[in-house]
């Protein structure tokens, strides 16, 4: 379930075939609509043989209730010529008693879910699978189910790969028959060649494009190199197609497409690398236990998006350098144009549908004639990527109360073309204007950024060293202090009389999950500011690493430490909340899970929650003076982030 209106209902689906559809609802105590969904509400766009993409949209005669529970059903006619509901094409979707799935459309934006970071391949419980455990526990209970769903990022993983997910999306690729391609640039001709290349599994960094410099583009834009202060970028397997690409979103949210493929068949590799495909493949199994419940959780909730740069490939769009490297050569240029055309197709029509009629139709006009191998014609395929790299409406807003903000911090950057390889802002003048003039007005507001506003300043301070040594990309050098004039531009929004006095912001990004209380001072109009970051769905920081940043970050940014005056955030008065669980003082709490907060009538934050995948109580962020005396007594918490 997409985007969801009382008057309107966006679903998005994806059959073998197109399906002939009706859509019954059934709200709790009030009249019962059967819609069938036609031409008119329906757009079906094949994206392979026996893969089609439903993207329902459905006004209706009738509004539907607010804080009511809906059962809904989608129907569809089989062979016999019956009509069948979810609960026998879908049962996984279906809660255990239930007979068919159900929504609230809640009046307020007051109660959220939302994360960031889902890899299925890194060893941790899934946190989306947590989050179907939410709405179980209050599946009867309108007043207690959360208003959306806020996936911040990092959705899929483009660029990090395991073997036996390599292997899952080209088997589900011969299966469905998804479009090959042509491809330029490369050491390959096609996609069918790029399949049975000796390099297309663990090798793939052999396979990607290098560009005439000092530094191999497979190390400046792939991410080649290690990066030793926080995390290691892998492009042994990186998804070059749109095939592979449209094949792991449905791999990732769906359980019925690893039914289809059934058990995935190990290529030739070497010792090294088998003994890698087994470790991956037993983490993947557990992935899959738990898919049917995160499929069931997207079936119950609205659930909106934004990308980041997983999404594409690691770093996109980091630096002005980064760009002209990455986009300069035609085969990383068509390979970040498939992630970003599957995107669209899998993510961005479904937040904001009324921005992508042109690009649906180019999309149709494409598919409708692929070439004798199946393949997608070159010319238009180039030309729908060009459209798309240059495409200005991925960011939207939704007019509750509060209102909420998804920015776009990939493709509008405010470039540093005076030092072209120090990282760009992550928005430019002109979005970060668009952005103050939605906010005109509002009185609270809910902003998502895929990376913190305010994050931990000794990270920022080891990557504002790094970018001035060179090397911003072994460090994600990405956040919003790190250039001056987006940073300036961005507190000024804060100050603007008309703009929102209450501010909560949602980020994912980084790993590791905390909650700040950010107060400007010295302001005749202080607006009050909430960083809230749950990251991720399924992935961690390094435990140990983690806890030693945390622990330096609070010796050497002390309330009376002179370093405080060297940053950027001199100006404003940072408390941090505190884990309800943690131990020698941390402030920040690393465990894969879904973060829920909950808002009152101003839009300010009334509990904050971190809900573990690993079956641990969850994780409350609590503000100071909620702790016990016996906290109190050992923690002694400062007033500094």
């Amino acid at each position: 379930m997409r985007r969801l209106e009382p008057g309107r209902l966006v679903l998005w689906l994806v059959g073998s075939t197109p399906l002939s559809l009706t859509l019954v609802l059934e709200p709790h105590g009030g009249e019962k609509q059967r819609l069938v969904v036609d031409e008119a509400s329906c757009r079906i766009i094949p994206i392979g043989r026996d893969a089609h993409i439903h993207f329902i949209d459905v006004t209706l005669p009738a509004p539907l209730p607010q804080d009511t529970l809906i059962d809904y059903d989608l129907l569809l006619t089989d062979v016999s010529g019956a009509e069948v509901g979810i609960a026998a094409w879908a049962p996984h979707l279906v809660h255990d008693g239930a007979a068919m799935p159900n929504m609230v459309l809640r009046s307020r934006s007051d109660n959220i879910l939302y994360g960031s970071c889902r890899k299925p391949h890194h060893p941790s419980r899934d946190g989306m699978a947590r989050g179907d455990d939410l709405i179980a526990a209050h599946l009867d209970q309108a007043g207690e189910r959360p208003s959306m769903l806020l996936l911040a990022g990092d959705q899929v993983y483009a660029d990090d790969v395991a073997g036996p997910m390599l292997g899952a999306t080209h088997a589900l690729i011969k299966r469905l028959g998804l479009f090959g391609e042509c491809v330029e640039g490369a050491i390959v001709a096609d996609s069918d060649e790029l399949y049975a290349h000796p390099d297309g599994y663990y090798g793939r960094q052999r396979l990607l494009p290098a560009f005439k410099s000092n530094e191999a583009l497979r190390e400046k834009f792939f991410g080649g190199v290690e990066k030793p202060i926080f995390t290691t970028a892998n492009a042994d397997n990186h998804l070059m197609t749109l095939g592979e690409v449209l094949a792991m979103y449905l791999l990732v949210w769906s359980p019925v497409p690893w039914q289809v493929v059934g058990e995935i068949a190990m290529p030739a590799l070497d010792p090294k690398h088998q003994e890698r495909w087994h470790e991956e493949a037993g983490i993947l199994h557990g992935f899959c236990d738990e898919l049917p419940r995160a499929a069931r959780l997207m079936a119950h909730v609205q659930t909106l998006m934004i990308f980041d740069d997983h999404d594409v490939t690691d770093d996109w769009n980091l630096s002005y350098k980064w760009e002209k490297t990455a986009y300069g050569h035609p085969f990383s240029r068509r390979i970040m144009g498939n992630a970003l055309l599957a995107y669209m197709l899998c993510q961005g029509w479904g937040n904001r549908p009324d921005v992508f009629g042109e690009v649906l139709d180019d999309m149709a006009a494409m598919a409708a004639r692929p070439d004798a191998r199946n393949r997608l014609a070159p010319e238009p395929h180039g030309a729908l990527i060009e459209r798309l790299l240059t495409f200005r409406q991925w960011d939207y807003m939704l007019r509750t109360q509060p209102a909420v903000i998804v920015l776009d911090t990939r493709t509008r950057r405010w470039r540093n073309q005076r030092r072209p390889s120090h990282p760009s802002g992550l928005m430019d003048w002109e979005s970060l204007t668009e952005f103050q003039h939605e906010l005109i007005d509002e009185t609270a507001a809910v902003i998502v950024s895929a990376a913190p506003m305010f994050g931990v300043k000794l990270i920022e301070v080891v990557q504002k060293i790094a970018t001035l040594m060179g090397q911003a990309l072994t460090v994600d050098a990405e956040n919003w202090m790190a250039h001056r004039g987006a940073a300036r531009s961005l507190l000024n929004i804060f100050r603007h009389s008309r703009t929102p006095g209450n501010y909560v912001i949602l980020s994912g990004d980084v790993h590791y999950s905390f909650a700040y209380d950010v107060e400007v001072r010295d302001d005749t109009r202080p607006p009050h500011i909430w960083q809230i970051t749950s990251s991720g769905f399924k992935n961690e920081f390094p435990e140990d690493l983690l806890n030693w940043l945390d622990r330096l970050n609070r010796w050497l940014y002390s309330p009376r430490s002179p370093l405080n005056w060297l940053t950027k955030r001199r100006a404003m008065s940072i408390t941090p909340h505190l884990p309800d669980q943690r131990k020698h003082g941390e402030r920040l709490w690393n465990g894969s899970g879904i973060g829920q907060v909950w808002l009152d009538a101003k839009g300010r934050p009334k509990r904050i929650v971190q809900h573990n995948a690993d079956g641990r109580p969850s994780t409350q962020f609590l503000k100071l003076g909620e702790e016990t005396s016996a906290e109190r007594a050992v923690e002694r918490p400062t007033t500094t982030a």
